[in-house]
């Protein structure tokens, strides 16, 4: 009988370390923005971690990054901008890195976690002002 709950023990802190690892390894993968006019594919970029805007799927989107601060690359086209850099791993999440909105020409300090149902909450501040968005997976293509 002291078998069991040490076997229950042994597998609650199995299930709890995994599901501590789990939210950093769950951020890989494209994502759905939360008012699904793109997707961002997140990955490693050397020791941190970035997300790129893979595909435009607003039709009234422009064609290149015409909001970006420097004069010099607003004809860089949408597909391809750095929407995500500079994330390190923290804790259960990813911090210390900037998020990019190319409809506002503007970055921000920003977080990344994996939140309820699978969703990737990501995280923009000004100053002390924070907001989340919820991002959603979305299904790997053709091996992608």
């Amino acid at each position: 009988m002291k078998c069991v709950p040490f076997a229950v023990v042994v597998g609650l802190t199995a299930l709890a370390g995994s599901a501590s690892a789990a939210p950093s390894r769950g951020v890989f993968g494209h994502w759905l923005t939360d008012d699904g006019a793109g997707i961002v594919e997140v990955k490693r970029c050397g020791a941190s971690l970035c997300g790129t805007l893979v595909r435009v799927l607003d039709p009234k989107a422009p064609a290149h990054d015409i909001n970006n601060p420097d004069a010099s690359l607003r004809g860089r086209p949408l597909v391809g901008v750095p929407i995500i850099y500079g994330m390190h791993p923290d804790g259960d999440g990813w911090k210390g890195g900037r998020a990019y909105d190319p409809k506002a020409g503007r970055s921000y300090r920003a977080s990344l976690a994996v939140g309820e149902k699978g969703r990737l909450d990501v995280t923009g501040c000004i100053l002390f002002l924070c907001q989340t968005k919820h991002w959603t997976r979305v299904a790997e293509e053709n091996g992608r």
